[in-house]
C-alpha cells in the first residue's frame, strides 16, 4: 500500500503543480474564497464524491471506504493574505494586494491530491475519510470555528483530525511533528488612549496621550514579565501605534494595537483582566482615560500525543527516519486549534525550503514561495497517514 500511494502521488505530481499554480495565481482573502471553493467543489465532484458547501465558502466531502470503521478528518485552508506579491514567476498573483503568502495554496493542493489518491483506493479503505476545506484561517473568528458550529464534525463524526502546514525553516523532503502543546493562543489588543491635545511646547496645558501610551505599553510588558508563571510561555507585542500629531502637536487620542499569546487558558483570562485594569487605572492616574477591547482569538494548538506518535511513525515509514524531525513550540497561532479542542488532532509541518533554488523566504512576506516537489510529498503522506490511522 505504501508503495502504491507513492506511485500514485508521483503520477499526480505534474497535475498537483498545475493546481497549486492556478490557486496561487488566483488568491482570495478570508471569507471571500468563492472561486477557490468552487474549484475545490468541482474537483471533488469529478472524483465521484458528493461535496457540500459550509460556512459559505468552505467545502466538505466524505470518502467512504469499502469496509466499515472509524472516520478520520483531513483539513486544509483556502484563504490568502492582503500582501502584494513580489515575484517574476509565471504563477504570480494576478490580484493586486492579495497573495498566498502562507502556503494555503499548498495545503489545498495537497489535500486535493490526497483525496484523488484515497478515492482510487476506496476498495482498500476501512472506515471513511472526511475532507475539510475551510475558509478564513487568517482572520477572526477563524473559519474552523464557523465550520464546527455548522456541524462539520458530525455525520460522520471523526475520531481524529489531521492538519498540515508549510514550514520554510525545513528543507523540502522533510516533515516535522510535536506532541502536546505546539502553537499559542492568539488574542488581539486594541486600546484608545484619550487625553487633551495642544501645543507640544506647552505640555502643562495638555494631557499627553502619547506619554500615557508609552507607560501603558511598558506596564503591559511588566504584566507578562512579573505576573505570568515563568514556566508558561507568554508574549505581548504592540505592532501598531497611531498618534497623528506632529513635531509640535500633541494629539487628543492615541490608538494602540497588539497581540497577547500564551499556552494556559486560566492565565490567558487572568491576563486579559489585568491588562484592561492596568490600562484604565494608569490612564486615569495620568489625567486621561482609555478604552480597551481585547478580542479573544484562537486557543492554543494541542497535538494529541497518541495520534501524533501514530502519524510520526507513519511518516518515518513513508519518508525515512532521517526526514522526520521533532518541532519546537511556537508562539504563532492557528485556528486548527478549534478542532483540537473538540477531538484528538495533530498538526504537522511540511518542508518547502530549497536554498539551492533561493527558496528561503518566510511566510507572510512578499517573496514567499515553495519548492513544488513538496506537493507530491504532502499529498502522498497525508493519504498514507490517514490509511494507517484507519487500520489501527
Amino acid at each position: 500500500m505504501k508503495q502504491l500511494i507513492k506511485e500514485r502521488a508521483a503520477e499526480l505530481s505534474s497535475r498537483l503543480i498545475e493546481i497549486r499554480r492556478f490557486i496561487h495565481a488566483n488568491p482570495e482573502l478570508s471569507f471571500e474564497e468563492h472561486n477557490t471553493a468552487k474549484y475545490v467543489f468541482d474537483f471533488l465532484t469529478d472524483l465521484g464524491l458528493s461535496p457540500s458547501y459550509m460556512a459559505n465558502t468552505g467545502v466538505v466531502a466524505v470518502i467512504e471506504g469499502a469496509k466499515p470503521g472509524k472516520t478520520i478528518a483531513l483539513r486544509a485552508d483556502l484563504d490568502a493574505l492582503p500582501i502584494q506579491e513580489d515575484s517574476a514567476q509565471p504563477y504570480c498573483s494576478t490580484k493586486p494586494g492579495v497573495m498566498h503568502a502562507c502556503g494555503h495554496d499548498v495545503h489545498t493542493t495537497s489535500l486535493l491530491g490526497a483525496a484523488h489518491i484515497l478515492t482510487g483506493l476506496k476498495s482498500e479503505i476501512t472506515g471513511s475519510v472526511k475532507l475539510i476545506f475551510q475558509p478564513g484561517e487568517e482572520q477572526l473568528p477563524g473559519g474552523a470555528s464557523l465550520m464546527i458550529k455548522e456541524g462539520v464534525l458530525e455525520n460522520p463524526q471523526p475520531a481524529a483530525i489531521l492538519g498540515q502546514h508549510v514550514f520554510t525553516d525545513l528543507e523540502v523532503g522533510k516533515v516535522g511533528f510535536r506532541s502536546g502543546q505546539y502553537m499559542a493562543s492568539c488574542d488581539e489588543i486594541h486600546i484608545s488612549v484619550h487625553g487633551r491635545g495642544g501645543h507640544a511646547a506647552m505640555p502643562h496645558k495638555n494631557i499627553d496621550p502619547v506619554l500615557i501610551s508609552a507607560h501603558i505599553i511598558t506596564g503591559i510588558q511588566q504584566i507578562v514579565s512579573r505576573r505570568a508563571n515563568p514556566l508558561t510561555p507568554s508574549v505581548v507585542s504592540f505592532g501598531k501605534v497611531e498618534a497623528n500629531g506632529a513635531t509640535n502637536v500633541i494629539p487628543d487620542t492615541v490608538s494602540l494595537a497588539g497581540t497577547f499569546r500564551t499556552f494556559d487558558e486560566t492565565w490567558r483570562n487572568q491576563a486579559h483582566h489585568e491588562i484592561k485594569t492596568l490600562c484604565e487605572e494608569l490612564a486615569v492616574a495620568m489625567g486621561g482615560s482609555c478604552d480597551v477591547d481585547i478580542r479573544k482569538g484562537y486557543p492554543y494548538v494541542h497535538n494529541n500525543p497518541l495520534l501524533t506518535e501514530q502519524a510520526r511513525s507513519a511518516a518515518v515509514e513513508f519518508l525515512g527516519e532521517e526526514n522526520v524531525v521533532n518541532l519546537d513550540m511556537r508562539m504563532t497561532g492557528e485556528d486548527f486549534s478549534f478542532y483540537t479542542q473538540e477531538m484528538p488532532g495533530s498538526f504537522y509541518r511540511l518542508g518547502v525550503r530549497n536554498e539551492a533554488k533561493g527558496i528561503t523566504h518566510p511566510v507572510h512576506t512578499t517573496k514567499f514561495d515553495v519548492d513544488e516537489s513538496c506537493l507530491e510529498i504532502g499529498a502522498g503522506l497525508m493519504a498514507w497517514i490517514a490509511i494507517n490511522y484507519l487500520e489501527e
